[in-house]
């Protein structure tokens, strides 16, 4: 089982350390073998090789089975220009590995109630979103341009999809939805962009033929406030790129920090991106207080998703659950009375529990 190993920039490192000596555990446990190897992506790429994505980069991750990523970018290297910026590597692996779904869970655990910004009878018990968000097109992906006009500039980013790229990411929802609570609610603005109109055509056709799930359709400005005033009324939410981006960050609030939530970038192919959805945090780099339980999760959607290991993605998300009952907490989610632990000591006591 091939595995190649991005950590990126600020905290992937330390995040990432902590996710494979989790997957060590897993690996003795089960008696498999995962094959890691360290490839580079993003600032770090940028300072080693002088571009964001070299192509054996991408040629590893090729030839891998999944990919597990920390984190990319940051102000070091905001002076660059664009075309050459860390970013520009995410996205390039995202779509040289032809990954157009990217899977966002937002699960609250009950340990963590009161972390969140919602209030207790807000968030009810149980809260778990799945939001299914398109990754390769879109305005991230559409044309950019920016001239120079009397008085100033103008700059423009096309947002544009096919109904090929619509109906894929439809059925990925599907299935999902299927597997969950059979509930699916496609997030567009299909009263203003033309897009969203072939999104919600395209979407509520395919509708048809999964008739034992729900479905039903939301403005993305209505969704978002619906997220925060009754985030229980969502199960599977699909929407495109630029919403879901927006959405996905709203919906791990929720939670209580963005330190807790893991992603998967999946396609038709057999390859996966894993990584946490929070970003790289320079500020904290290197001083043993990041987090490292979403990049931790991570993995153990990398266990279910590509290797069909549901049984050790279960002992990983166990052992989160029991290290949380123990009331260990790194800073980002501690609270009065409970044991503050470092980014080494949490993948430490995770580890443990397995």
């Amino acid at each position: 089982m091939k595995i190649a190993v991005i950590k990126g920039d600020g905290i992937g490192k330390e995040i990432v350390s902590e996710a494979l000596k989790v997957l060590d555990v897993i690996s003795k446990k089960y008696k498999v073998n995962f094959q890691c190897e360290e490839v580079l992506l993003g600032g770090e790429a940028i300072d080693k090789t002088g571009g964001p994505i070299p192509q054996e980069t991408i040629d590893i991750c090729k030839k891998s089975d999944a990919v597990l990523l920390g984190a990319v970018g940051g102000p070091k290297w905001d002076h660059i220009p664009s075309n050459l910026r860390p970013e520009v590597g995410l996205l390039g692996i995202r779509k040289a590995l032809g990954v157009f779904a990217n899977l966002r869970p937002a699960i609250l655990f009950p340990q963590l109630k009161f972390a969140s910004n919602l209030k207790p009878e807000v968030l009810g018990d149980g809260l778990d979103i799945m939001i299914v968000r398109e990754l390769i097109g879109g305005i991230y992906f559409g044309e950019k341009k920016r001239i120079d006009i009397p008085g100033g500039q103008k700059a423009w980013d096309v947002m544009a999809y096919s109904t090929p790229e619509i109906e894929r990411i439809a059925h990925k929802g599907f299935e999902i939805a299927r597997k969950r609570n059979k509930k699916l609610t496609l997030v567009d603005k299909a009263n203003v962009l033309e897009s969203s109109r072939l999104w919600r055509e395209t979407v509520t056709e395919i509708s048809k033929e999964y008739e034992d799930v729900e479905f039903n359709c939301m403005y993305v400005d209505n969704a978002s406030m619906q997220l925060i005033r009754d985030p229980k009324q969502f199960d599977v939410i699909v929407t495109e790129n630029t919403f879901g981006d927006i959405l996905s960050d709203e919906a791990s609030m929720l939670t209580g920090s963005l330190g807790m939530l893991p992603s998967a970038s999946i396609g038709n192919g057999k390859i996966g991106i894993y990584e946490p959805i929070h970003g790289s945090a320079p500020d904290i780099a290197g001083k043993n207080i990041a987090n490292p339980i979403a990049t931790i999760m991570s993995v153990a959607m990398m266990l279910r998703y590509t290797f069909n290991m549901d049984s050790a993605a279960l002992d990983i998300e166990q052992a989160v659950s029991k290290v949380l009952d123990e009331d260990y907490r790194t800073q980002d989610i501690m609270e009065y009375g409970k044991k503050l632990v470092g980014t080494k000591e949490m993948g430490d006591l995770i580890s443990s529990k397995i």
